[in-house]
Order: C-alpha cells, then sequence, then structure tokens
C-alpha cells in the first residue's frame, strides 16, 4: 500500500467554507463552565474565516474579548462584531492594519513556512502570548499508541515559496522551528492538533458515519475493524481550549487531541443519532488492503479507517497534557450528532470528498459474503 497521507487537508480539517456552529453549540461541556468572566483582551487571529479559526474568533468574542481577523476573506465572512482586516499574507505590507498595535494574542492556523515567518517578523515583538495551531502530522511515529509530545518529528521543509500540500507535516515543523526563534517559550503555545470534527467540517471524513447511517436506504454498512483506534477532538472543544490558552498565556506544546475510541464506539453512536438498524458487516485490515479501498479519506475511501500496524497510533496518542492545561471533551455521541445536522444540511446525496459510494459499497459488501442489498 501506498503511503499514507496525513496531510492539511487529512488530520486537521480543511479550511472549509463553513458556517460556524449556532449559538448553543459552542458551550462547553457542564464541567468546563467557568464562573467569572476573564479580563479582556486583544486578540488577534490569522485567518479567521475558515472553520476553526472562525469558531476561535467567534467565541473569544461571545467571551468578551476584543478580536480582530486578518485573512483575505476567501473561505467566508468572520463573525459577527469582530473586526476584519483584509490582506493577503502572500502580499507585501500584508500585517500593515495590525503591525502597529500590541495584542495580548496571537493565533497563527498556518501551514505555510513563509507566512509564519513573515507573521513573526511584523507582529512578535508587539504580542505578549503566540500560539501556533500546528498539527499531529509532525510526527515521524504514527505506528505506536500512547506517544505524546517528546516523539520525535520529521524534519522541516526547507524549500522556498509555498509548500506543496504533500510536505504539509514538514512544512509545519518549520513554523512551529520559526516560532521558537522568534518568541521566548514561556510566550508561545505550540497546539499540535488531531483530527478536528464537528459542524462545519467539510473534508466529508468524519461525517461520512453519521451521514452513511442516516441513509438506511443503501442497505448493509461495510465497517473496518470494529477495535480500530478513533480520536477527534471537537471543533468547538478546541476553540474554546485555543481561547483559554490566550486568556492564561499557557506555553509550551500540547497535543491537542480528544478522548481515545475504537470505532465501535463511533458506529453505536451513529446508530443512536439515526436510528437506523442496517446490518453492519465487519472487515479486516488485510482484506481492506487486498481490495485497495483507500484509508482514511479521499473518493472511494473507507473514512477514519487506518490500516495497522503502520497508523496504529495516529489516532491513539496520549492527551495527558492537554487535559491537564484545560482541554475538555464533550461526548463522541455529541460530536456525531453536530456532524449529523451539518451532513442533513449540506444534503446527505451530495458527491462526496470523501467515502464509498453506494455501488462501491454494495460490491464490498456481496465480495465479503454480506447481506444482498437492494
Amino acid at each position: 500500500m501506498n503511503s499514507l497521507d496525513t496531510s492539511a487537508k487529512t488530520l486537521d480539517g480543511t479550511p472549509a467554507t463553513a458556517s460556524r456552529p449556532a449559538d448553543g453549540d459552542l458551550e462547553p461541556a457542564p464541567e468546563a463552565q467557568t464562573t467569572s468572566a476573564p479580563p479582556a483582551l486583544r486578540l488577534l487571529v490569522l485567518g479567521g474565516t475558515s472553520w476553526l479559526g472562525g469558531t476561535v474568533a467567534d467565541l473569544a468574542r461571545r467571551r468578551g474579548h476584543e478580536v480582530t481577523c486578518l485573512a483575505r476573506g476567501f473561505s467566508g465572512a468572520v463573525p459577527g462584531q469582530v473586526r476584519h482586516v483584509v490582506a493577503d499574507r502572500w502580499q507585501d505590507g500584508a500585517y500593515d492594519g495590525v503591525a502597529d498595535s500590541d495584542w495580548d494574542a496571537v493565533l497563527d492556523l498556518t501551514w505555510q513556512p513563509e507566512l509564519a515567518r513573515s507573521a513573526l517578523s511584523a507582529l512578535a515583538t508587539r504580542a505578549a502570548h503566540w500560539i501556533l495551531v500546528s498539527s499531529c502530522s509532525v510526527y515521524a511515529d504514527h505506528g505506536t499508541p500512547g506517544h505524546d509530545e517528546s516523539a520525535a518529528v520529521v524534519d522541516g521543509w526547507t524549500g522556498r515559496g509555498e509548500a506543496p500540500i504533500e510536505e504539509y507535516g514538514a512544512a509545519k515543523v518549520s513554523c512551529e522551528t520559526a516560532s521558537r526563534d522568534a518568541v521566548q517559550a514561556d510566550r508561545l503555545l505550540i497546539a499540535r492538533a488531531g483530527l478536528i470534527a464537528g459542524y462545519g467540517d467539510t473534508s466529508d471524513r468524519f461525517g461520512y458515519w453519521p451521514a452513511r447511517f442516516a441513509t438506511e436506504s443503501h442497505g448493509a454498512v461495510l465497517v473496518p475493524p470494529l477495535d480500530g483506534p478513533v480520536q477527534v477532538v471537537d471543533v468547538a472543544d478546541l476553540a474554546r481550549w485555543l481561547v483559554l490558552c490566550a486568556e492564561s498565556r499557557t506555553a509550551g506544546t500540547v497535543d491537542a487531541v480528544g478522548e481515545p475510541h475504537v470505532f465501535r464506539d463511533v458506529l453505536e453512536a451513529c446508530v443512536t443519532a439515526t436510528g437506523n438498524g442496517s446490518p453492519i458487516v465487519e472487515s479486516s485490515d488485510p482484506w481492506l488492503q487486498e481490495r485497495e479501498v483507500s484509508p482514511w479519506m479521499g473518493p472511494e475511501s473507507l473514512p477514519l479507517w487506518l490500516p495497522r500496524p503502520d497508523y496504529a497510533g495516529l489516532m491513539a496518542r496520549s492527551n495527558t497534557a492537554a487535559t491537564a492545561s484545560g482541554l475538555t471533551t464533550r461526548p463522541l455521541g455529541d460530536t456525531v450528532d453536530d456532524s449529523l445536522r451539518w451532513e442533513v444540511e449540506l444534503g446527505l446525496h451530495r458527491a462526496r470528498k470523501a467515502g464509498l459510494s453506494p455501488e462501491r459499497e454494495r460490491s464490498l459488501v456481496a465480495a465479503l459474503g454480506g447481506p444482498a442489498t437492494e
């Protein structure tokens, strides 16, 4: 099997042109609630019109902070009551509209080293705290479950100009290096995000499963091994944690990943959310590989499936540091419910970026000796 692509559009969630959750959807789990309002911050989000960036900006504004987003605006509009500085970070003078101000925190979501360096050059001395949203794609070993932030990373990308998506992990490493070179350690948080899921995700990966169970007419459901690892972080939980880190000036390097699950948990949550009683046909890693079913993402893939042993650790990382620093996660079923609501809004029968077509799924179910389908 070819090497698995764990690039920006595969691990962290796509920079989607997605709506942000409705007001109630940004509420954290009850145990994560705070009783006192934090002092207002001047927060600059480099981005803020795409999925995670927009969710961060919206939540920060709701918590009483003065939020500015610097972005081209191609991915959508900034949240209401948030200042939008329109700028293309690839152009000279991109930061002129924000470089003459002091910021309590700057949050950068880029995976392009050139953009990370230009932002740091223009703004690092004006920011009391800097947050780089990085990725667990930086790690060299995806086969060992339980690894934490001390694990080795790949070599950084050394090219010039725009890094290609195939170099996503290496490019993120270079962004991390640039951040450490420009910002004191006690002022810098590097948040290595895992797979992000929830309302607004247009990658079609996690959402494939609640959508598939919501289309009962497609018959028997082909699933990967039920004991396969699954680890996601809800976009609202991740955004809230990032805002809390800005408020508390949390520093260090943290894997921002959710609780560990197995695929059986995802399946049960999808059945509960949809009431679908269709037969389940479980496959195995070797069987899927022999039939050249694509893992993880992409057309005619089986989303979230990761062949073992090579990728046994990709969605089984330690989240000890994240929880110790305040990351709280909602039940998996809540993320499934929000994902299903988003899938319904997009249209359950639309062309998908990830997942098996009904025809391909039926042929695989038949090959596995599953029940006949219409």
